[in-house]
């Protein structure tokens, strides 16, 4: 493990490699001590090292959720929504929940970008609290990608309250209008039928082949239960 005098007399490059190698080397104090390093961008690495060693606790993903600097913020959503989507590492709730949810009004957009995504990767236990802040994200972000984010994360969850915020994204910009069409495939209302049809005389091609190709899926979908009743 450095010392503090080595980590003070090494320049940030240095540290961030060693941060880095020490994910791979299985040196969990090396990474330990650097994710308390001045450097931001070496905390961030030994955040991923911690987290690949699967040594990284729920109290210091929390720290690094609400760190000073958006690239350890940015890098804290990115593992937490990791961890959520694998399936021999079921999520922690609570307070690691709340927090990333927070996240989606993160001044830097980056960050609230992730944040969507992560909550996206939780899937049923985004529900609830997240899901109506994912819909006013969607609705009303500043950011393009922000709100194509939420949206996308909107139909992984499939909660049928984020119904309404996924329709209204059709009228958004065609990259979110390519997210809402996917999204809606998550829904078996009939107005997210409706809207897949709206979609197939959208403006951009994308949009109406994503609504083609998903209306297609539900009719070969409906045929095959119909000829196996």
């Amino acid at each position: 493990m450095p010392s503090p005098k080595d980590r003070r007399s090494s320049a940030p490059p240095a540290r961030r490699r060693a941060a880095v190698l020490a994910g791979h080397e299985a040196r969990t104090d090396t990474a330990a001590a650097l994710s308390e390093d001045p450097d931001p961008s070496v905390r961030a690495a030994a955040l991923g090292a911690l987290a690949r060693l699967g040594e990284l606790s729920t109290d210091r993903l929390l720290r690094a959720l609400t760190d000073p600097d958006p690239t350890v913020r940015r890098r804290a959503c990115d593992i937490a929504g990791r961890i959520a989507s694998e399936e021999a590492r079921p999520p922690p709730g609570g307070a690691l929940l709340e927090v990333i949810t927070e996240a989606l009004g993160d001044p830097d957009f980056s960050v609230a970008e992730t944040a969507a995504w992560a909550l996206g990767e939780w899937g049923a236990a985004s529900a609830g609290v997240p899901v109506a802040v994912l819909c006013r994200t969607a609705r009303k972000h500043p950011d393009t990608l922000c709100r194509e984010a939420a949206v996308a994360s909107l139909g992984a969850i499939g909660d049928e309250r984020a119904l309404p915020a996924v329709l209204a994204a059709l009228e958004d910009r065609p990259t979110v209008r390519r997210r809402a069409a996917i999204a809606l495939a998550a829904f078996e209302d009939p107005s997210a039928e409706e809207g897949l049809r709206r979609c197939l005389e959208d403006r951009d091609w994308q949009v109406r082949q994503v609504a083609e190709e998903l209306l297609e899926d539900q009719g070969d979908r409906t045929r095959g239960e119909q000829d196996g009743a």
